[in-house]
């Protein structure tokens, strides 16, 4: 299902999502949701994931080395961009400052390398981590996407009908 990136209302100037998304109550849960992944998989990692990948098999250690270090790095970029995209919400920096930023806040592939038989031997919790994450990740890649295109092009002029609308309006109000 493609979204509209941008929304028109009858009486209004078009409403750019890429532009006011930051400053959305939706961001700002993104954002929490985001950091709360980053912090349970830290702290599973070096509490209880320790313990299991200790219970694993030689073959399924290289396999839980491989996808932590992965899942870690996914993380590392996505709270960086949240970070960023924050630091643009607060006015800290402006959008086009945030697309340069971006040459250092890469979102690279979020694919699995790991085989299916490698990754059903990893500790479930593992998997479900990796799995909130990879999931996370695709819905930033396409936010990211709907904010380059709001950097990258101007918002499209006025509708029509309602610029009319608005014209015939105003002519046909009383003025006091």
């Amino acid at each position: 299902m493609n979204e509209p990136d941008v929304i028109f209302s009858w009486d209004a100037d078009p409403i750019h999502f890429g532009r006011t998304f930051v400053q959305s109550e939706a961001f700002r849960a993104l954002f929490q949701e985001g950091m709360e992944l980053v912090e349970e998989t830290a702290a599973y990692l070096d509490g209880d994931g320790r313990g299991d990948s200790k219970l694993l098999t030689r073959h399924a250690t290289l396999a839980y080395a491989s996808e932590s270090m992965r899942l870690t790095t996914r993380l590392m970029q996505i709270a960086s961009w949240l970070l960023v995209q924050r630091a643009v919400a607060e006015g800290e920096i402006t959008p086009d400052q945030a697309q340069a930023e971006k040459n250092r806040v890469r979102l690279g592939s979020s694919e699995l390398v790991t085989g299916l038989a490698e990754f059903d031997a990893l500790p479930g919790r593992l998997r479900d981590l990796i799995a909130l994450s990879v999931r996370l990740h695709a819905r930033i890649l396409h936010l990211d996407r709907l904010l380059s295109e709001a950097t990258a092009q101007p918002i499209a002029p006025a509708n029509p009908v309602a610029t009319q609308r608005r014209l015939l309006e105003e002519a046909f109000t009383e003025t006091e």
